[in-house]
């Protein structure tokens, strides 16, 4: 009984928290506590400083690395955020180190950057121009003047919910980590908050990489993805949707899929719309489970730990595809990780990385979204239907390639590197698929090759796919895609003393303020008669009010698949009064196919779903006529009168 309890409180309070059904739902981040008048004129006074000395910084290169301390002061300040009476301390010291950088850049100097130990680094997110921090553990043995390259290992952290960026950059400065393996950098992202790292966290991560590899000497092929309760659940995801970019994950704890693990908390099973539960398969791991295949993954659960669920689900998964997982249980422990179970783990994992990521001559790769398309040298260029399991099996072979299974699919492309095909240079290569053999065309010494295949009529053919209206990568819904890169609010110009008008600015507000709570950050505005060519070929554009009353909208009214006048939207045969009902949507933009047009919504998850990370998935497809005469509540932005997926082709089902 004593462990079944334990089990229980694990579940609730460790990485998540419930409300009862209609209660109320806390603020998250919770407000924080009062800051006196002194201690605000001081801080005030160190931020205009701070200030000052950044705007003689504007185009430096490092000067993220500066603003980072500014913005997380500033924040915490403006937004009543303060957590604790020491965080106050923490901010004064931040202030002070901002400015001690700032000062070393206007000289030429940067020597936090050649510096072994702890360190806090920052770069601008390309989402919204954002400053955002990390962290990162150094070896003493790193040489900044040698050309030896090192292993890095993401470490993913927990849920915290008062965790500002104060507090992260604290712990950054004070805290190792519970894993600092020799000649390794380890990275800590902030990875926007409390979100697992989904959305906008999941690309800070790969930014945040990406800023590593440019100042750092990292070796591409021993870079480990690791994390423990809700960073274990962020593990599981970056392990499945971007396994061939690791050399081997070490997931513990938190959770791997929605249905069955929110079941396991709450008592029951969700019951959501059909298009919500068709969403879970955005980033449900256990549906991905087959491009684990060439990823060496060890998970680790307490033995009384509630949530070992995530790697017993997981565990399952791959036993159904045919593949283990080495699932490492420490014995009689609840949530956390145990010491000589962490010992086994870091022994592993150094041999894994030893070896390094190999360059596998087999590939699976299972997915259910364009987003994540590419599994080494093979990517899914076009799938017949979205959300529904795309399947790929294939091998280099001694005369080109042989894909065994192939479902779900109209069009891939493979990537070879120079060299990696056994075949002879100036040879072509055979491509067999679904009974055909193809003869690509011959590959040229030293050179990358790649060779593109569609299916045309039920056959395949050796060409690229067309150019046309289609979804494909990065360009494939639903709603919340648009918020995974850069993104522009664009205000309607009009104003009118009518129930829309009285919806879209208080959605339109509340899109601010939350963006800002949950992914830190400053969304990006503008009025409809700012906008520029510039922000058309740059951005998302995400689109306020209707054809009547922003000028952008009304360009491209007609160019849409759903109608939109004065009296009425049209879904196809359906049609609802424009008085009481609003239209959020997906859509290429008509202006910049190469960008997403977005109307009236921002991230889709509410306030509801910020109390549980699994929770934290789209709420809405890709497109939803919304019935405002239902006040907007804390999970939906009104009465859902209708909502759905586009096809393929971006038309209506």
């Amino acid at each position: 009984m004593r462990a079944i309890v334990f089990r229980l409180l694990t579940c609730f309070t460790l990485i998540l928290s419930f409300p009862t059904f209609g209660a109320e739902i806390p603020r998250i981040p919770p407000a924080g506590i009062e800051v006196s008048e002194a201690e605000q004129a001081a801080l005030k006074s160190g931020l205009a400083e701070l200030e000052a000395a950044l705007k003689d910084l504007a185009s430096h290169p490092l000067q993220p690395d500066v603003e980072i301390f500014h913005k997380a002061v500033r924040d915490s300040l403006k937004h009543q955020e303060f957590q604790k009476p020491r965080e106050l301390k923490f901010a004064k010291e931040q202030l002070l180190i901002g400015l001690k950088r700032a000062r070393s850049l206007k000289k030429g100097e940067s020597p936090w950057t050649k510096k072994t130990g702890l360190v806090v680094r920052g770069f601008r997110s390309k989402i919204d121009g954002s400053v955002q921090p990390y962290g990162l553990v150094i070896p003493e043995s790193y040489q900044f003047d040698g050309s030896k390259i090192h292993r890095l290992d993401f470490w993913f952290h927990g849920r915290d919910d008062k965790v500002n960026e104060v507090a992260f950059i604290q712990r950054r400065r004070t805290d190792k980590g519970q894993f600092t393996p020799a000649d390794t950098i380890v990275l800590h992202p902030y990875a926007r908050f409390s979100n697992a790292n989904k959305f906008a966290g999941e690309i800070d991560c790969l930014e945040a990489l990406e800023h590593v590899k440019a100042g750092y000497r990292i070796d591409p092929d021993r870079v480990l993805v690791r994390g423990f309760s809700m960073g274990g659940a962020a593990c599981w995801q970056f392990a499945v949707h971007y396994a061939d970019q690791w050399c081997a994950a070490n997931p513990g704890a938190g959770f791997s899929e929605t249905p069955e693990f929110l079941k396991m908390c709450y008592g029951q099973r969700p019951n959501p719309p059909q298009f919500q539960e068709t969403l879970w398969r955005l980033y449900d791991c256990t549906g991905y489970a087959a491009n684990l295949s060439n990823l060496p993954t060890i998970a680790y659960s307490g033995e009384i730990d509630a949530q070992k669920q995530a790697a017993d689900m997981m565990a399952k998964a791959l036993k159904e595809r045919g593949l283990p997982l080495t699932h490492l249980i420490g014995p009689k422990t609840g949530h956390k990780i145990e010491v000589e179970t962490k010992k086994e783990i870091a022994h592993r994992l150094d041999a894994i990385a030893k070896k390094g990521r190999q360059f596998p001559k087999s590939i699976r790769l299972e997915t259910y979204t364009l987003r994540y398309n590419r599994m080494h040298w093979a990517e899914i260029d076009r799938m017949k239907e979205h959300w529904q399991r795309a399947y790929l099996a294939a091998k280099i072979t001694e005369s080109g390639v042989k894909v065994s299974t192939v479902e779900n699919i109209t069009a891939l492309t493979f990537r070879f590197p120079a060299n990696t095909l056994p075949v002879e240079i100036g040879e072509s290569p055979i491509i067999e698929i679904d009974g055909q053999k193809m003869t690509a065309p011959p590959f040229k010494k030293g050179q990358a090759s790649q060779i593109h295949l569609v299916l045309k009529e039920e056959k395949w053919a050796l060409e690229e796919p067309s150019n046309s209206l289609a979804k494909r990568h990065l360009l494939q819904g639903p709603i919340d895609d648009a918020f995974m890169s850069s993104f522009l609010f664009v205000a309607p110009g009009k104003t009118k003393d009518d129930a829309f008008s009285k919806w879209e600015t208080s959605e339109r507000t509340r899109a601010i303020t939350h963006w800002r709570q949950q992914f830190r950050g400053d969304a990006r505005l503008k009025s409809d008669d700012q906008l520029t060519d510039k922000d058309i070929s740059q951005h998302n554009l995400v689109l306020w009010g209707n054809p009547s009353t922003n000028s952008v909208l009304a360009r491209i009214a007609d160019k849409l698949p759903i109608k939109w006048d004065s009296k009425k939207i049209t879904v196809g045969d359906q049609s609802f009064d424009a008085k009481t009902h609003g239209l959020i949507m997906i859509y290429p933009n008509p202006l910049n196919p190469g960008r997403y047009l977005v109307l009236n919504s921002s991230f889709t998850y509410r306030e509801f779903d910020y109390l549980n990370n699994a929770r934290q998935v789209p709420k809405l497809p890709d497109w939803a006529v919304i019935d405002f005469t239902e006040a907007p509540g804390v999970e939906r932005p009104g009465k859902i009168a209708a909502a759905g997926f586009f096809d393929e082709f971006w038309q209506l089902k």
